[in-house]
């Protein structure tokens, strides 16, 4: 095993991690809850989360053609923020994107590891590849967790325990 090999695991048992620590946080939270803002500029719990689910699923189901019906729906959730307020909405589309992703990562081969796609919004010729999307749906994670953490903490409500 090859110490790359050995590290992987940790990271996606961290990742999982996360996600169980994000969706606990936003279980509780009530309608009004979900509405609230860091600042008046800035995007609410709901739709930070909201986010989160429609960039899961635009990567996988947009790129990579994973995920199929289900995740055709979430993706509209990029640009269609706060379509749903009920946070039952919000848990059931972090779950179903994580179940999906999840079985695709373990499902793919070395060489479905290999595959590559064009970078269309990239004024050079770029190619996008797997491990790079999973990277950054880990860090997007990261960091609109943190959004939504700093939001819960500045309410005074329960923020996700790291």
């Amino acid at each position: 095993m090859t110490e790359l090999q050995s590290v992987l695991p940790a990271i996606y048992a961290g990742w999982q991690n996360y996600q169980s620590l994000i969706t606990a946080a936003l279980k509780p939270l009530t309608p009004e809850q979900l509405a609230v803002r860091a600042a008046p500029h800035l995007r609410s719990i709901e739709e930070i989360a909201t986010h989160m689910i429609g960039a899961r699923a635009r990567w996988f189901y947009q790129l990579m053609g994973e995920g199929g019906p289900a995740f055709a729906d979430l993706a509209a959730w990029i640009v269609k923020v706060s379509l749903f307020a009920a946070q039952r909405k919000l848990l059931e589309g972090l779950e179903t994107t994580w179940q999906g992703m999840q079985a695709a990562i373990a499902r793919w081969t070395p060489a479905d590891w290999q595959q590559t796609y064009p970078d269309e919004d990239s004024p050079e010729p770029a190619v996008i590849t797997r491990p790079w999307v999973i990277w950054h749906l880990i860090e997007h994670d990261l960091h609109h967790g943190g959004e939504i953490s700093l939001t819960l903490g500045q309410q005074g409500l329960a923020a996700p325990d790291l």
